[in-house]
């Protein structure tokens, strides 16, 4: 019997015939999958960021890190000034002239197309092409992931392995009064 490219299953039913199915990547991945791929519009020279707000399995809105429109990207400048200035991850992000993934993907949708959503995040190395794990939101876009009414955030950490953040959790454990910074 031709199987169209799914694959026969050896689980006999009640009638006596064999089951059917396909192997499907997950619905988290499949949506980390596009938020990478809206990573690569990313203009960053230090790392590539995508994310993508999803209700109700109907992608609100994407966003990826780049200067704020009209203005030159580092990648247009070929300098980025917190390289230059070895400022470490999550720190003075004032320095920084992108606008974060996160935000921009918030930027583009209206409150009530969030309220509920889920954030799919990647993070991929400008140097090497590799996913970047152990990633998560610095602590100006939890504050507006908060806000935006957003319930989930879904991070991937390899190919095929994410985390799952409530982003209840950032209100109990407000990382703004920890003294600490980065991520």
């Amino acid at each position: 019997m031709p199987t169209n490219g799914c694959a026969v299953k050896n689980i006999t039913g009640t009638a006596g015939e064999s089951e059917i199915f396909m192997d499907r990547v997950s619905k988290e991945n499949y949506y980390l999958d596009i938020a990478q791929t809206v990573s690569e519009r990313s203009t960053c020279l230090r790392r590539h960021f995508g994310a993508i707000i999803v209700k109700n399995d109907v992608i609100v809105s994407t966003g990826y890190n780049g200067a704020p429109r009209g203005r030159k990207n580092c990648s247009d400048l070929c300098s980025c000034i917190r390289d230059e200035l070895n400022i470490p991850r999550g720190e003075r992000y004032e320095m920084c002239r992108s606008v974060h993934a996160e935000a921009n993907a918030i930027i583009a949708a209206s409150y009530n197309e969030m309220l509920g959503a889920t954030l799919y995040m990647t993070c991929i190395s400008a140097k090497d092409g590799s996913i970047m794990p152990g990633t998560n939101s610095c602590m100006m876009c939890k504050r507006q992931i908060i806000n935006a009414g957003i319930e989930k955030v879904v991070v991937r950490d390899d190919a095929e392995n994410f985390r799952v953040i409530d982003v209840r959790d950032w209100i109990v454990d407000d990382d703004s009064l920890s003294g600490q910074f980065g991520y």
